[in-house]
């Protein structure tokens, strides 16, 4: 018996695409697929986003939602990419308790969620979307190491179908795919992939708020960007890591491979206190990019050095990784 006729009694995968789905990833995921040997059901979800959008219109007539390449404000074009997302997590659910019934089989299957350590880290997820599962196999994987496994995967696995999976740039593919217009995940985010797994690694690892971390890459990047860039970067992450931190209370349990999980405490919900414009901290460090960007254009001092009598930030200088900090 191989593997493929293992994973076609016990694997069964959908693809539950929309008009904003593209062609290759309808392809991608059939020839995936085909590979593992899973039984495989191609759907297509538009009626059911449909019938959700002429329900909110019935209750309001005069607001139709819009997504922004159309028109849409923000709230709407989130809104209506949110509902596409939220509706996979339904439809999946109700494939794995009927699936088994409508083969004539008993029991019911479970849900596996595909969302990984870096994006649980930015709260780039829709709560209760693909997320949201039984369990979640790269939930605790950053998608670094998601990526090299794939490359790894399509070589020594027979699954050649993960290299052209890798390849592709990550994409919710929630938008209307227009000339034009790409959506992709990291041009979502505001921040790259790579940049995240640092983030998290100096968070969780190293103990470091937004100071000190500030202060880190300042070592780390001032090749590459300048002490303002560097500074946006650090408050961008943390503004949106606290803002999220709601998503990560209903979180699908993982096997956690990755030191800088994002599930710091499932019982511990002060993050929700968090005030998520950081005002001391996000002062401090736009006082500190001030300083350092002055240096760098007089080079007169190396970036991180401050004068000894700079009241404002010297306080800093005994505690570089308080997570307050």
């Amino acid at each position: 018996m191989t593997s493929q006729d293992i994973a076609s009694h016990v694997f069964s995968t959908l693809y539950l695409g929309t008009v904003n789905s593209s062609n290759e990833t309808c392809k991608r995921s059939a020839l995936l697929a085909d590979q593992v040997g899973s039984k495989h059901l191609e759907i297509r979800i538009d009626t059911v986003v449909a019938a959700l959008i002429a329900l909110f219109t019935m209750i309001f007539p005069q607001k139709t939602p819009k997504f922004k390449i159309d028109g849409g404000e923000p709230v709407e074009n989130l809104a209506l990419q949110n509902i596409q997302a939220r509706i996979r997590m339904v439809v999946a659910f109700l494939f794995a308790q009927l699936l088994p019934w409508a083969r004539g089989q008993a029991g019911f299957l479970l849900v596996l969620g595909s969302a990984n350590v870096d994006e649980g880290l930015r709260g780039y997820l829709t709560k209760y979307d693909c997320s949201s599962a039984d369990i979640n196999p790269i939930g605790g994987i950053s998608k670094t190491d998601i990526r090299r496994f794939l490359v790894w995967g399509s070589s020594n696995l027979g699954y050649s179908a993960l290299a052209d999976v890798e390849k592709a740039p990550p994409t919710a593919e929630l938008e209307p795919l227009r000339a034009g217009h790409v959506q992709t995940d990291e041009e979502d985010m505001g921040m790259t992939y790579e940049e995240l797994t640092r983030y998290g690694r100096l968070r969780k690892i190293a103990r470091m708020g937004p100071v000190s971390m500030y202060k880190r890459l300042l070592v780390e990047w001032g090749k590459r960007y300048t002490p303002l860039e560097i500074a946006e970067k650090v408050k961008k992450f943390f503004r949106f890591y606290s803002i999220n931190r709601h998503k990560m209370t209903t979180i699908t349990p993982s096997y956690h491979a990755e030191n800088y999980s994002p599930d710091d405490n499932r019982f511990d919900l002060r993050q929700f206190l968090y005030n998520v414009r950081w005002p001391f901290q996000f002062s401090q460090i736009d006082k500190m990019a001030k300083v350092d960007n002055e240096h760098e254009k007089d080079q007169k001092l190396p970036p991180g050095t401050y004068d000894a009598d700079d009241t404002d930030l010297k306080h800093f200088s005994g505690n570089n990784s308080g997570l307050l900090n």
